[in-house]
């Protein structure tokens, strides 16, 4: 029963998500349609790609703080959307979706130019640290000069929420999530030899920097869209994988990833559904923010990561 526990955990949250709102009223038929579902399978889909986005850069890196965040791809995706505020105001959501998905893209493929030039994963975690502070400064330099109509529209977009994603948008989520699912599964041994260390991976066959492009095309990927169309989203690529090896007991790719997709799937809808408990919604991001720092804390407490 142990090892279906993020099935059963998913289904739970699933339900009570549903049917979140209002004293969890039960929706007509409109309402179940058009927003609740939709609400929902974003918060399962989105959370699922950043966990296990999240899940690859650790291993890649054998840094368990290393996720989208820490790599600038999520910044890029701020910083596109940024631009996209400041430049084209009557835009809408769609075009700050579509600029911070461009963002992102730009971002990564930085990334994967200089996963081709450097053998160290830890000079490739610093030069996408570095590259994060960037992208940090210039946005909030555009902000500053942005108007009133440009930074509601953007802080808008910055608080996260899964309401603000349809059916089309919910597809090229799910299709992003089912490619860069493939590619990590295609990858299990390679992951698990990297534990090791390079030079021990190297010997064993594994093309390290063919692999690093892979990741980071895959993460990016993934990052990209759900940013885009969810907004920024912190904290899951980081807490949901550390959970799966505290309860799996197991640090085995096979099952690491499977049950990362699910455990950061349940992650983001405790955070839809705390957010939607109050009078008054509040911004997913907020709430997977109050979710998710503490049990990065207990998990640097207890493990001394």
């Amino acid at each position: 029963m142990k090892k279906y526990l993020w099935i059963v955990l998913l289904l739970l949250l699933a339900g009570l998500d549903l049917l979140a709102g209002h004293g969890f009223s039960i929706p007509d038929a409109v309402v179940f349609w058009k927003l609740r579902f939709p609400r929902m399978l974003a918060a399962v889909i989105g959370g699922a790609s950043l966990a296990l986005s999240g899940a690859q850069m650790q291993a890649l890196f054998r840094n368990p703080l290393a996720d989208p965040h820490i790599m600038g791809v999520s910044g890029g995706a701020g910083l596109g959307a940024a631009i996209a505020a400041l430049a084209f105001v009557s835009g809408g959501s769609w075009t700050l979706a579509g600029a911070a998905f461009l963002g992102a893209a730009i971002t990564g493929a930085f990334i994967i130019a200089v996963a081709s030039k450097v053998q160290s994963a830890g000079t490739l975690l610093l030069a996408g640290v570095m590259l994060g502070f960037v992208i940090s400064a210039i946005s909030s330099i555009l902000q500053y000069s942005a108007g009133e109509e440009s930074l509601k529209l953007f802080y808008s977009w910055m608080a996260g929420s899964f309401s603000l994603a349809g059916y089309p948008s919910l597809a090229i989520m799910g299709a992003a999530l089912v490619l860069g699912f493939a590619l990590s599964i295609a990858a299990v041994k390679d992951f698990d030899l990297v534990l090791f260390g390079d030079e021990f991976a190297g010997a064993s066959g594994v093309s390290l920097r063919s692999l690093r492009i892979r990741v980071m095309i895959c993460c990016a990927l993934m990052t990209g869209v759900v940013t885009a169309f969810c907004g920024p989203l912190g904290f899951v690529g980081i807490a949901a994988p550390h959970l799966v090896r505290k309860f799996g007991g197991t640090a085995a790719h096979r099952k690491v990833l499977p049950w990362s997709l699910l455990s950061g799937a349940c992650l983001c809808l405790s955070a839809d559904i705390l957010s939607h408990l109050g009078p008054v919604t509040l911004p997913s991001g907020s709430t997977m923010a109050l979710v998710g720092i503490p049990l990065i804390i207990v998990l640097l407490w207890r493990n001394r990561l």
